[in-house]
């Protein structure tokens, strides 16, 4: 019985897989799909929903060179074949080639997009597909020519001795080939400050804002057609924490934050795209000294109780990224253009001192998603904030009104209670320190922005006091 493995080619994306067979005088044995298995040795969890099986009498028959708009993987069941595949992707190895022969012993994950055919080598050969979307007779194929002679494939079988059919021949060749183009992103959300951060680092990203698909509306989300699409980045919430506190708002946080996450994690699973989501550290109760990315959900807050109930929607999605963050930073409204507005007009602000964690700017935030998108680590949950010496607000109100060119003793420290106390209507609790480890995030090579280096970087941008907008 051979190992198990799994292997790459020159295609990305395009595995062979060895198969272990058991075999003895009565015949052979194999799991030809196991998805633990396959999975843990680098197999995508491609969520098949459809197996089909395909049989060819005569030696020599040969079909493709289909790029299907779906993913596929193929074995032998009986038989034994010549495989070639070719990448028909937009991109650098548009038009690469890779060749295996096919038996029992042998599979092969091919990636939608990826051209692919076979030839039978032995007769009653008999194949076994198994695809991640339903077989329809008006799907569009990009296909090219068998014979095209840019990519020479080496068919064992000469074309002119093979059996072809009649449309297999008539397919164009490599130069006239219709690329196939990578599947849809969608932004949600994209008019917010995060959105507009993720459109910049995501060009190619389609914006949805919320005139388009209102993630409250759960009905909206499962009519939404999310064909072509394979991810979706969802930067819309409800993050009007002290609103929350009330009637009106405690609704329209649990629409936004939980109800309307939960449907758009139920269509992920359904379209088998994925999903982006951002959480916060209003999830924590603040008693921690730092916050692993599985440490236990203890909200506060009505704000903290639905974003954590859409952190556990999310959770069950086989290809998600929830990206956990604190006191965001961008290009609207925020604590750090109002500490900036009070310092230019000459204000001295009283901030509180006792809750302590790190500034997040949205510019992290789209970088860290361009990241995990382009690098495919493990799917999960990763803490995103900036690095450095965690600081309590009113901390940083002094080293805002320093780069305002004020004195940091123009900023009086007072303490939640007090602040609570002297603000009218309702008031959320919030966590007394919401520090996230960021050991996890590291490991994937990404390196977040040292508050200090990105506070002064952000305060340059918003110009001097005379030009602030």
């Amino acid at each position: 019985m051979e190992d198990l493995a799994v292997r790459a080619t020159a295609i990305p994306s395009l595995l062979v897989v060895d198969l272990a067979v058991l075999g003895d005088s009565r015949g052979w044995f194999k799991e030809n799909w196991q998805r633990a298995k396959m999975t843990a040795l680098g197999l995508p969890d491609f969520g098949p929903v459809q197996h089909s099986v395909a049989y060819n009498g005569p030696a020599g028959v040969t079909r493709g060179i289909h790029a299907e708009p779906w993913d596929k993987f193929v074995s032998i069941v009986h038989g034994r074949a010549f495989g070639a595949w070719v990448d028909l992707r937009e991109g650098p190895t548009f038009g690469v080639v890779h060749t295996q022969e096919l038996d029992e012993h042998t599979a092969v994950f091919v990636p939608r997009g990826v051209g692919n055919s076979y030839q039978t080598l032995v007769e009653d050969t008999v194949y076994s597909y198994l695809v991640n979307d339903h077989w329809s007779a008006d799907a569009e194929y990009t296909m090219l020519n068998l014979a095209d002679e840019t990519v020479e494939i080496p068919w064992p079988v000469p074309l002119e001795q093979a059996e072809v059919s009649d449309k297999d021949r008539a397919h164009p060749p490599l130069a006239e080939v219709r690329r196939v183009l990578p599947r849809r992103t969608l932004v949600l959300g994209s008019g917010g400050q995060l959105g507009r951060a993720l459109l910049q680092m995501l060009p190619a990203a389609t914006g949805v804002g919320r005139d388009e698909l209102d993630l409250a509306d759960p009905a909206a989300v499962a009519a939404y057609d999310f064909s072509g699409v394979g991810t979706v980045v969802n930067a819309a919430a409800y993050t009007a924490v002290d609103t929350a506190e009330t009637q009106e708002g405690r609704r329209a946080a649990w629409a936004a934050n939980a109800t309307g996450v939960a449907a758009l994690a139920r269509a992920a699973v359904d379209h088998g795209f994925t999903l982006v989501h951002y959480s916060s550290d209003y999830v924590f109760d603040g008693t921690e000294q730092d916050y692993a990315e599985d440490a236990p959900l203890a909200p506060l807050s009505v704000y903290g109780q639905s974003k954590a109930a859409g952190d556990l929607a999310v959770s069950v999605v086989p290809q998600h990224y929830l990206i956990r963050t604190s006191w965001v930073v961008g290009g609207g409204k925020n604590f750090v253009r109002t500490m900036a507005s009070l310092a230019d007009r000459g204000a001295s602000p009283t901030v509180v001192a006792d809750q302590v964690g790190r500034l997040t700017f949205t510019a992290d935030l789209a970088r860290v998603t361009a990241h995990l998108l382009s690098t495919g680590p493990a799917f999960g949950t990763y803490n995103v904030t900036s690095d450095g010496d965690p600081a309590s607000w009113a901390d940083l109100a002094r080293a805002v009104f320093v780069g305002r060119g004020r004195d940091a003793a123009d900023v009086t420290d007072t303490t939640t209670q007090a602040w609570s106390a002297g603000t009218p209507g309702p008031v959320a609790p919030r966590p007394a320190r919401s520090v996230l480890g960021l050991d996890k995030i590291k490991a994937t090579g990404f390196r977040p922005t040292d508050e200090t280096v990105a506070l002064t970087a952000y305060l340059q941008d918003l110009g001097t006091p005379d030009t602030a907008p």
